[in-house]
This record gives structure tokens, sequence and C-alpha cells, in this order.
């Protein structure tokens, strides 16, 4: 077997057991990149060199793949944007120091939507990256790259980011785990912003247990990020020991069920994997979410807010793209956020700037804030009456190419996971199996209370292997 194809668990036994070394894995890896990542565009960067200098200091260690909006020290950090070229990062961010620490080392950044705002990696302003399963079709996004290296064996793991569906929808649609860990269960020091209440990093792997093995590495209070509470991190790998179907009881929500555009396909999976939870011993429960219709347009209003803010620091003065035309220090400004931002990203600033802007934020942002409330509350009563929810990750599977050209039919890609993002809780996306017509990977999202990981993990699993 060669050592690219193996995933963290299998990687971590055949190290402890002397079989291959550290830089071997990183070695195949490399071999992979230079045959399939032309094809692919999963990779914007491979550090041969620095990875090769970690593998030998940590032999046992496991190489991941970094998503380009987290900082690892002497790398380039360009969130797939113009506007920060040229920038390399002068610290870690947490999470890179937690996975140094527990024995992973990052081997290579991964494309993503510029500065994580898309559902299909097209908003990439450094290249392509294409579905492993099916080249003309796209990897999700925003974390696209994560998801294709995973999906395409180009990595033994990755790290993705989640602000409304950027983990899950990819996930989905390259056949790979993903985990969406509860707000603040992940320190968000050295991630780029995108929208600071939403934001958080979570592993994408080849197995639930291999998620189950880096969320520990990753999750835990951290000084530098405020938002990281003291609450324990349970050893996620040994819960999974216990997982199993019975007993547990799966809410069903209809409103998330009687949807227009949900794919036939998609929506004859997720009924038969629901059919294979019950037959394995769980309990469907009815559970309504009343506020659901209302998360799409209160997501479009919050983010795009907190973006506008977050993004006002890249100006062109300290780092990055520099405009050559300008004259004065407006111009400065204007001109090298015209030039270094994709349109995209310029749509969101704008729309996040207007919501925010005097005479509407009343109007607008506040009132999004308050049914924001709302969503929450719906989901803490419909987890009064079951453990979990399972629903559609998306609602079709990978779209081709430039098939979603208007900007509100590609936000509808996060039909399904935004309301869990809104409300803190973690989540995960599970491969489920595969259309009829044309055999195209789909997953299904299961839904758990906020730092209820192990949970989510451990029926994730269940589902897994009876899958």
């Amino acid at each position: 077997m060669e050592l690219y194809k193996l995933g963290i668990k299998a990687a971590r036994e055949g190290l402890e057991k002397g079989d291959f070394t550290s830089a071997e894995i990183v070695e195949s890896l490399y071999k992979r990149y230079n045959e399939v990542n032309p094809e692919i565009g999963a990779y914007l960067y491979f550090d041969i060199d620095h990875a090769l200098e970690l593998a030998k200091a940590s032999p046992k260690a496991v190489p991941i793949a970094i998503k380009d909006l987290i900082n690892v020290k002497g790398q380039p950090c360009t969130c797939a944007s113009k506007i920060l070229k040229g920038y390399l990062s002068p610290y870690d961010a947490t999470v890179i120091s937690n996975l140094k620490k527990n024995s992973f080392i990052p081997c290579g950044r991964v494309n993503m939507d510029e500065f994580a705002m898309g559902s299909s990696t097209e908003n990439s302003a450094l290249g392509v990256t294409r579905n492993p399963y099916d080249l003309t079709r796209v990897p999700g996004g925003s974390s696209g790259g994560s998801a294709a290296a995973v999906g395409g064996d180009m990595c033994i793991a990755a790290l993705g980011s989640d602000t409304g569906g950027s983990i899950r929808q990819p996930a989905s649609f390259c056949n790979c785990v993903g985990i969406k860990p509860s707000y603040g269960r992940v320190s968000r020091y050295g991630v780029t912003a995108f929208a600071s209440s939403l934001d958080q990093v979570g592993p994408m792997t080849k197995s639930v247990e291999d998620a189950a093995v880096l969320l520990g590495a990753l999750a835990g209070c951290d000084q530098m990020d405020g938002t990281t509470p003291e609450v324990p991190v349970p050893d996620y790998a040994k819960l999974l020991e216990r997982a199993s179907m019975k007993g547990v009881k799966i809410g069903v929500a209809k409103e998330y069920f009687d949807v227009t555009g949900l794919d036939p396909e998609v929506k004859r999976i997720t009924d038969e994997a629901l059919k294979k939870c019950e037959e394995a011993g769980a309990e469907l429960v009815e559970v309504s979410l009343p506020h659901t219709e209302y998360a799409m347009a209160v997501y479009y209003i919050i983010a795009p807010a907190e973006a506008s803010a977050n993004l006002a620091r890249f100006d062109g003065v300290r780092y990055g793209h520099r405009s050559s035309e300008a004259v004065d220090v407006y111009s400065l400004y204007t001109k090298s956020r015209a030039e270094g931002f994709g349109p995209e990203v310029k749509r969101r600033i704008i729309i996040g700037t207007f919501v925010l802007s005097s005479g509407y934020q009343d109007a607008y942002y506040t009132q999004a804030l308050k049914v924001r409330t709302l969503i929450k509350r719906d989901f803490d009563e419909a987890f009064k009456k079951c453990d979990c929810l399972l629903t559609p990750c998306a609602p079709t599977p990978a779209f081709k190419f430039k098939e979603l050209q208007d900007p509100l039919t590609m936000y509808l890609n996060d039909l399904f996971t935004i309301p869990s993002s809104l409300a803190g809780v973690c989540a995960s996306a599970v491969p489920a199996g595969f259309t009829n017509n044309t055999k195209l990977p789909v997953g299904v999202q299961f839904i758990c209370p906020g730092y209820e990981e192990g949970r989510l993990l451990s029926i994730s699993k269940a589902f897994e292997d009876i899958c």
C-alpha cells in the first residue's frame, strides 16, 4: 500500500511499529502531489524541504495539509487572495502549535475560496481546484482544497475552517469526514478572520476515528482567544470504542426535508441513512426548527457585517499588495483593495458595510442578532427531545464548474449547514453513499448540542460502521 493512502490511525500504527518514518510519508505525499496536483489543484504550496526537516526532527509525526488561512511560521498565508501576495507568516497559529505538540506536522497549504467566502473554491484568486471524483465538477467550498486533498488521497488528513458550512459541504462533495466543532471549542488565534462569531477550524479526514484523533489535538482553551472557555477536552478516540446506534434518539426536522431545490438523489440517500439508523436500533423523533427559514437571511447579514470589519485591516499599508498607481493615502487604500480583492469578497464587504451603516444597523444587523437567538433556542428545544439531528449536508451533489453563476443560488448551498453555525453547536459530515446517475458522493450531517463533540463523533462512527 502506498503511504499517501494512509489515514491517521494507520499512519500512527506504522510509525510506532517502525514500518516507515514520517519522512517517508512526506516523500510519498510529495510524489503523489507531483503526479496528481497539476490535474486536481488541491495544493497551493508544498514546502518539501521544511516538511522533511520537521519530519526528521519528529520521526513519528503525521503530516497534515493546512487550509491557506491558518498561519504557519515562515510559510505564505494568502487566503487565496491577491491582496496577501508576498506575505509570510511570522508565527504559528495556536492550532498549528497544538498539532506540533501532538505529533502532527504541517506539510502543505491547500486552496480555498478567497477569504473563505464561497461554496465551490471557484472564488480562489490563485488557481482552480477540481473534485477528485469528477474533474468537471467543483470540490465544494470554502475548504475545497482540503476536501479534494483528502478525497483524492493527496494527504493523510487536512485542516479546514467552517463559518457557514465550509467544512461540511466540501466533505460531502469529496467523500470525506468533516467536523465543525462547537463555537469556542478550537482556538481562532492565528486563523485569518472572516466572521469572528462563526469561524471554527476543524478536521477533514478519511474516517471518523481519524477526525476524533485530530480534533483531540486541536481542541482546548487558549489564553490568546477569549472565546475558548475552560471546558475539558475528553479523549474523543477512546469514546468511539462504545459507539452504537442502539437507543440513540435521532431528531428529524421537517424544515430540512420539505425544501425546494433538494436533489432527489440527495433526499434518497438521506432517507436511506435514516432507515439504516433505525434498523441499527436508533429511534427517529420528529422535531421542529421553525426559525430555520430565516437562517439564510440572518447569516448573510451577520457574516458580511463581521467580514467588512475584519477585512478593513487589509489596506496596502503594512503587508500584502500595494497599488503602484496610488498618489495619496486615500488612493492607496482604495486602489490596493480594488486590485487585491476579488468580486465575491467585494460583494460581501459592500453588503456588510451597508448593514452596519448609520440608519440601517438597527433595521438589519440588530434584528438579525435577535433572530439568531431564536434559531439557537429552536436547537435547544429540539435537543430536549433527541440526542442529535440527522439532515442532508447540501441540497445537491457536486455541481459543474460555472454551473451556478447567480450568487443567491450559490449561497443556497449552505442551506442545511448555516443554522447550526448560527447556533454555535457542533456538526459533522459523514459519507452516506453515491448517486445512482452520476456516481457522485453524498454525505449526511449530524448535529449535536454545543460541546458535545464526543456524542457527535460516537454517533458519526456508529453510522459509518453501518453505512
